[in-house]
């Protein structure tokens, strides 16, 4: 597999993990458990591809820095520090969300989960434009590997 799609197909996995919580959402408003629970747990499942995709991506090829204009380079930094803020406290609320579910524990469930919710479909678009912003709209910067960097190869 050619790596340079990988960001593409990380992107694409959060998008479509926020479409099934929208649909997920819906279809529990509708009190359809079933068919909530079936699309609440593939947007989880495809959250987790996303995140076992871009760690092994980060540690292995590196993040690509920002390739726009220097002056635009702190605006961006700052919309990229909100971006990973609201990833960090999706994922999070969503394992807590995801673990009241299967404990049976439906109340909790349902007032942590309307913030899982929410925080999910901000963290999406986000999470495309830092997309457009790194692959689209600007060459991107340079690679270098986690790996590398912590262990100074």
């Amino acid at each position: 597999m050619d790596i340079q799609v990988l960001p593409t197909i990380c992107t694409s996995l959060i998008v479509i993990s926020a479409v099934l919580v929208g649909f997920g959402w819906y279809h529990i408003r509708k009190g359809n458990r079933q068919t909530h629970m079936r699309f609440m747990v593939t947007a989880a499942v495809a959250a987790l591809l996303f995140f076992l995709l871009y760690a092994a991506r980060t540690a292995f090829v590196g993040n690509t820095d920002f390739g726009g204009p220097a002056e635009l380079r702190p605006f961006y930094m700052a919309f990229l520090a909100f971006h990973i803020t609201l990833a960090t406290a999706g994922g999070v609320f969503g394992l807590v969300t995801l673990w009241l579910a299967f404990k049976q524990r439906f109340v909790r469930h349902k007032k942590i989960g309307r913030w899982t919710a929410v925080i999910w479909l901000l963290t999406a678009p986000t999470g495309v434009l830092v997309y457009v912003l790194l692959y689209m709209m600007y060459p991107g910067g340079h690679t270098k590997p986690v790996l590398d960097v912590i262990f100074s190869f």
